[in-house]
């Protein structure tokens, strides 16, 4: 690999230091507790221990996380300790050795040239290849790297979920260390945030595709969206673009929904769109990826639509459940009125299933958005 030189004009930027010298590749995480960060009490036996915030009120890890980080992985700092960045951008990295410091020169460059106060938080998701040293040298070469390492693959959700959970950033963006998305209009996005408290999310709609299977890809991904759009009740230009920014306060309570594979991306949105928050979609251009993809079409596309079902049934069973229900139950009427046309008052016992089971489906469809409703919080 060449010798890289930064290219960037270094920018004083309001970082997450603290006043003691730290690496400038990966910050430490004191294991002990402190004014910020209280130690996570262990859960009663049996029982799932959930999410745990510090004293300001940041999102420490969750137990279920902690096995992906290092002993030092860090908690978000406090604001009295640190002036925090404006913007922090997750950038997911598996075996990108060859090809993520290009990525990283061209969103640092953007984002120098920008008003923003940033981060550039690289997890290195267990990558076998040289990865994590090239971030490490990115990390001295730039001054607004952060490098978590995971001790195990998690996959591109979980790796986007905890690096929100840990950003000091008002504003999260997400995006691939892939070359594929402009990254270079990262502050574009960020800008429509800031001057326009109306929307939630910016989501940079792909007009291309370029991605492996193509031929299998688009007519699919059109279907599910199209599925999405219509148990949404809400037009997606793109369903699973991985260029995005959004409130990071806003997608704290949806990110324990988050699978840990490709689908993360279309939960984020699914999430928000059922829950009222605004997206706004701005057309970029999707280019042919760098290095070797991760993507398998029949497992990816199959937990794909089964993440926009489950999503849905999440938050509006009806939209699910009923359709079929009441489908099942007018063909049994139907199929009844016929039957005692032709045989006087003898019903076949498919007649009787086909009502039967209308009836238990639209039952399950009411007890299942009394459940819903009758929950609190997400």
């Amino acid at each position: 690999m060449s010798e890289h030189t930064n290219t960037g004009q270094a920018v004083p930027v309001a970082g997450p230091a603290t006043a003691s010298a730290t690496s400038p590749e990966t910050e430490m995480i004191p294991t002990a507790p402190s004014p910020e960060t209280e130690m996570i009490p262990a859960a009663p036996s049996g029982q799932e221990q959930g999410p745990v915030t510090t004293a300001d009120g940041q999102l420490a890890v969750h137990p279920a996380d902690a096995a992906y980080l290092p002993s030092t992985a860090a908690t978000p700092q406090s604001a009295q300790d640190a002036d925090k960045p404006y913007v922090t951008i997750v950038l997911p990295c598996f075996n990108e050795a060859e090809h993520v410091l290009q990525e990283i020169d061209r969103i640092t460059t953007a984002m120098n040239a920008s008003e923003f106060t940033y981060e550039l938080l690289c997890i290195d998701d267990a990558s076998t290849d040289d990865t994590l040293e090239v971030l490490h040298q990115a990390a001295r070469d730039y001054a607004n790297i952060r490098v978590m390492p995971f001790r195990r693959n998690g996959g591109s959700g979980t790796a986007r979920r905890i690096g929100t959970q840990q950003a000091y950033g008002e504003i999260v963006v997400w995006t691939d260390a892939d070359m594929t998305y402009e990254n270079e209009r990262i502050p574009e996005l960020v800008r429509i945030l800031r001057d326009d408290q109306s929307y939630d999310q910016v989501v940079g709609a792909r007009t291309t595709e370029e991605g492996t299977h193509k031929w299998a890809r688009v007519p699919a991904k059109w279907l599910i969206r199209k599925i999405a759009e219509k148990l949404s009740n809400q037009k997606i230009p793109d369903l699973n673009s991985g260029l995005r920014a959004f409130r990071r306060e806003v997608s704290l309570p949806y990110l324990r929904l988050l699978p840990p594979g490709f689908s993360c991306v279309t939960t984020i949105t699914l999430a928000f769109l059922s829950n009222q928050h605004d997206i706004k979609y701005v057309p970029t251009s999707y280019a042919k990826r760098a290095g070797v993809s991760k993507f398998h079409f029949v497992r990816d596309a199959y937990r794909y639509i089964l993440q926009v079902l489950r999503m849905v049934m999440y938050f509006d069973p009806l939209k699910v459940l009923m359709p079929p229900a009441l489908w099942l139950v007018v063909i049994g009427v139907l199929k009844a009125v016929v039957d005692m046309v032709r045989h006087p008052f003898y019903f076949p016992a498919s007649t009787v299933l086909l009502i039967v089971s209308g009836i238990m489906i639209g039952s399950l469809a009411l007890l299942s958005d009394l459940v819903v409703r009758s929950r609190t919080g997400v």
